[in-house]
Formats: C-alpha cells, sequence, structure tokens
C-alpha cells in the first residue's frame, strides 16, 4: 500500500489489529482452547444468574438487543445508500451496501464453517437459532454503527467526532453484552463479532481509499476524515 502514504496508516492498522486478534481468536474457539472455554462457562453461567435474578433488566436487554439488532442497522444503512445515491453520491452508497453485506456473508460463512453451540443453560430467558461463532448481533451492530459514523463524519466538528465514534463504540458493545447476557452467544462469540465488524469497515474503507487515490481524488484519512469526504459534505 505505499501509494497511500502515511495518512492511512489508522485505518490500515485498524485492519491489521482486529484481524489478528480474529484470527487468533477463531484459532482458539475451534480448537476449544481450555481457558477460553473456562472463561465463556463462567461467564455465561455467572451473567444467566443475573439475568434470572433481575427480570426488569432481563426486559431491557431483550429490547435493547431487537432495537438495535441485526435489521434495524441494515434497513438504516440501506436508507442511508439510498440518500446518498438518490443525491449522486453513487460510489459513497456502493461502499456502504458492499460493507454491510460483505460482512453479513462473512460472518455467515464463518458460522457454518466453524458451527460453533450456543449455551445451552436451565430455564433460558432467551433462545436463537443457528450457530454461534461469531455473534451477528455483535457484527451488524458494528457494521452498522460504524458505516453511519463514517458517512457523517465529514459534517461534524472535532468534539462531534469523538462523541459519535463514542456512541457508535457503545451501541456495538452494548449489543454484544446483552446477548452472552441473555445467554444466546458465549463471550468469545460477542468479541469476535466486534472485531470481525472492524475488520471487515477498516479493510473496505482502505479498499475504497485506494479506489479514490487511483481516480485522482485528494488523500484522506477515513476514520477522522469519512470515507469520501468531498463527496459527504454535498450529499
Amino acid at each position: 500500500m505505499p501509494r497511500f502514504g502515511l495518512r492511512l496508516t489508522l485505518a490500515a492498522a485498524v485492519a491489521l489489529f482486529a484481524g489478528g486478534l480474529f484470527a487468533a481468536l477463531a484459532l482458539l474457539v475451534e480448537t476449544a482452547f481450555p481457558p477460553l472455554w473456562q472463561l465463556d462457562r463462567s461467564t455465561a453461567y455467572g451473567l444467566h444468574a443475573v439475568a434470572k435474578g433481575n427480570p426488569e433488566l432481563t426486559m431491557w436487554m431483550l429490547g435493547w438487543t431487537e432495537v438495535f439488532g441485526p435489521w434495524p442497522w441494515r434497513v438504516a444503512v440501506i436508507a442511508a445508500a439510498g440518500y446518498l445515491a438518490y443525491r449522486g453520491a453513487t460510489r459513497l452508497a456502493a461502499w456502504a451496501m458492499v460493507t454491510i453485506t460483505a460482512g453479513g456473508l462473512i460472518g455467515l460463512l464463518l458460522k457454518i464453517v466453524i458451527g460453533r453451540i450456543r449455551p445451552e443453560l436451565p430455564d433460558p430467558v432467551s433462545t436463537a437459532p443457528g450457530e454461534a461463532f461469531p455473534s451477528g448481533h455483535a457484527l451488524t451492530a458494528t457494521l452498522g454503527a460504524g458505516i453511519l459514523v463514517l458517512l457523517l463524519l465529514p459534517r461534524l466538528r472535532a468534539a462531534g467526532k469523538a462523541l459519535a465514534w463514542g456512541i457508535a463504540a457503545f451501541l456495538a458493545v452494548s449489543v454484544a453484552w446483552t446477548r452472552v447476557a441473555l445467554g444466546v452467544h458465549w463471550v468469545s462469540d460477542a468479541v469476535g463479532g466486534l472485531l470481525l465488524g472492524l475488520l471487515v469497515i477498516a479493510a473496505t474503507t482502505v479498499a475504497f481509499e485506494g479506489w479514490r487515490r487511483d481516480m485522482g481524488r485528494p488523500p484522506a484519512e477515513p476514520l477522522v476524515e469519512g470515507v469520501e469526504p468531498e463527496v459527504s459534505r454535498r450529499a
């Protein structure tokens, strides 16, 4: 990536960091690494006890995981992409759609390949179909929140950018936490979803910036200025 120069090091570093951690975590999950299994099991049973003893908290978590579940994020990204396409920002709209779609398909494929079983707890407070690793809710919340922030960054001041990233991180982590606390995922599933979401966003952002520069666009630092700042400000 020599043509990117130093201004893209942040997005590239996020991709490398998240990719390395995700690969290591997936290997530990696949090989049933005993310390990880003990952590997953103790966390699942501990949080299950909390959920059983606090029905109001459980109802809140059930609502939170639905309001910020996969489909609301997908609809939000589709709506944003539709608006961008309507305003003529077709490349930006394509990036958003490719990122949310590719991330979802990669997550589904990994679920099938790894085939991890979800927690089986006594008297569960919630259930979910399919395989466990990585968490689709955590993955899609990370993708959706990250995409929307990257689209908004060119319109925000420095304080607004920090706040937007903070809100995005809170939403993604809180959704991941509810999936573990509700007993439908192991903690490593949730962490895997967060890491995979970061990896996909950073990878598509790096690729998009390379495309922009090949087309003669001015260099940008996407995680600070947005994916296509000169277009986002007009859209």
